[in-house]
């Protein structure tokens, strides 16, 4: 559910940001009233991908959040079965450098 949200709202940058460019690009060209609407509505797309990314941070940290707690909870509930899959983890990688 988080990676497709989070995949949704890069797309949505990637465009935000394509479709800026394409606008202060074509208000580089243009003069007057016609330029300052564009810069106008560049600014906008940029506000709105600011905005994404601002999103898109807040549901990283939430999602850091909730897996930090439930692996606290998992130590604190079964404190045992966390230090032999630490030992192991670092069986594993021990083996896997020596190997080198």
């Amino acid at each position: 559910m988080h990676e497709s949200r989070i995949e949704t709202v890069r797309n949505d940058l990637k465009t935000l940001v394509r479709d800026a460019q394409a606008l202060f690009d074509e208000a580089t060209s243009a003069s007057g009233a016609k330029a300052e609407q564009l810069r106008t509505q560049g600014m906008q797309l940029l506000d709105s991908a600011l905005e994404r990314t601002q999103e898109l941070q807040e549901a990283a940290i939430q999602t850091g959040r909730k897996i930090a707690h439930d692996t606290d909870a998992y130590v604190h509930e079964h404190p045992w079965r966390a230090i032999g899959v630490a030992g192991a983890v670092g069986v594993l990688v021990g083996m896997l450098i020596a190997r080198r």
